[in-house]
Order: C-alpha cells, then sequence, then structure tokens
C-alpha cells in the first residue's frame, strides 16, 4: 500500500482556482451558450484576469471540453451507493432503482437545464472531436447501463437470452429522449413523469422474466 503523498498549500490554492475556473466557464456557457460566451466572461464571472485563466487553460474550446467531463463526473455521482449497478437482486428492487436514478437525473436537469441543451444540442456544433467526445460520453453511458442489465441476468430477474449491450444502447436512447422531451417542454413536470414510468415500465415487461412479478407483490 503506499502512502499518498500531502499537496502544499500553494499546490491546492491551483487546483481550487482550477475547480472554481470550470465552475463559473459552466456557469457562464450554461447561461449565455458556447459561441456567445468569451473568455473575458468567464474571468469577469469569477474576478480574474485573462493572464491567470490562460495560465490553467488555453483557449475557451479547452476550458469547455473541460466543462462537458465535469458535467460527465457530475451524472456518474448520481450511479453511486443505492443506485449502483450491483445493488438490485430483484426486478422490484430494479424498478425502485430506476425509478431513484430517474428522479436524481429529473433534478439534476431542473436545476441545470440549460447545461442540458449545451451539451446535448450546442456541443455537436462545435468541431468534429467535441461531436466525438459526446458520442464517446454516450457510449460510457452505454457501458455502464450494460453493467445494470448484466446484474439483473446474474441475478435471474432479467431474461437469460438478454443482449445487455444492445439492450444498453437502446435505454440510453430513452434517455436521450427523455432529456430532449424535457428540454422542449420544460414546464411540463406532469408529462416528463408520464415519459418516464412508461420508459421504466417498458423495461420491465421487456426485459423480466415472464414469471417474475414486476411490482414486487408476491404471486397467486
Amino acid at each position: 500500500m503506499t502512502d499518498s503523498v500531502p499537496i502544499s498549500r500553494a499546490e491546492s490554492n491551483k487546483q481550487r482556482l482550477r475547480a472554481d475556473i470550470i465552475e463559473a466557464a459552466f456557469e457562464t456557457f450554461s447561461e449565455q451558450g458556447y459561441h456567445q460566451t468569451g473568455i473575458a466572461d468567464i474571468a469577469r464571472r469569477l474576478g480574474v484576469g485573462h493572464g491567470t485563466f490562460y495560465r490553467y487553460f488555453q483557449n475557451k474550446r479547452d476550458i469547455f471540453e473541460h466543462v462537458v467531463q465535469d458535467v460527465a463526473i457530475k451524472l456518474s455521482q448520481l450511479l453511486v451507493d443505492d443506485n449502483a449497478p450491483a445493488v438490485a437482486t430483484s426486478l422490484a428492487d430494479y424498478r425502485a432503482q430506476c425509478q431513484r436514478i430517474a428522479q436524481r437525473f429529473m433534478d439534476f436537469g431542473c436545476a441545470n437545464p440549460r447545461a442540458l441543451r449545451l451539451i446535448m444540442l450546442e456541443a455537436t456544433s462545435i468541431d468534429a472531436a467535441m461531436t466525438e467526445q459526446v458520442f464517446k460520453m454516450f457510449g460510457v453511458t452505454g457501458k455502464v447501463t450494460a453493467a445494470y442489465l448484466q446484474n439483473g441476468v446474474a441475478q435471474g430477474f432479467f431474461r437469460p437470452d438478454l443482449d445487455v449491450n444492445a439492450s444498453a444502447q437502446v435505454v440510453v436512447g430513452m434517455i436521450q429522449g427523455g432529456v430532449m422531451r424535457y428540454l422542449a417542454a420544460p414546464d411540463d413536470e406532469a408529462g416528463l413523469q408520464r415519459y418516464v414510468d412508461a420508459a421504466i415500465d417498458m423495461l420491465i415487461m421487456g426485459m423480466g422474466q415472464p414469471s417474475t412479478p414486476t411490482s414486487g407483490a408476491t404471486p397467486a
């Protein structure tokens, strides 16, 4: 076991300022959009000079890439503890887990609606490399989703013949559809909830074992 090396106060301050710049960029891009945002806008929000910004990031494109990565990290943090892939041991557990995850994602979306628009609609208009990065992010989402489905197969509450990888891509498509629906009508909370409920029902009925109760009730 290797002991961690403590960092100096100066290095700690640098890391904190770098994180603060990314957060300021996230907020500014979310409010104004990528193309309407300049380095001066980000620096002004944080109260630092251009020189400070350029000590940490090369340009606007560079920091936007870090913002996208930071959003991906924030979303991945919603999938820990009771929402981790290997937690569910029954179809009822999986349904409850889906509902918890959906609620956390909806809470994140409601708190950061412009950020979702930034990632889903604007990032792919920047350049081919950024478009590829967004697609890779969805690819990682597919792999994580496949882990949930593989757990269901291993636990016996999903069909043993389930194609977990292909099914995971379908689930990712449903998530993307839900995000686009929210962006189109952010005030329609009831409609979004119906979408989520319908999506979960389709997952349960489509992947669950035919003889497995889906509601946690004891079969007659």
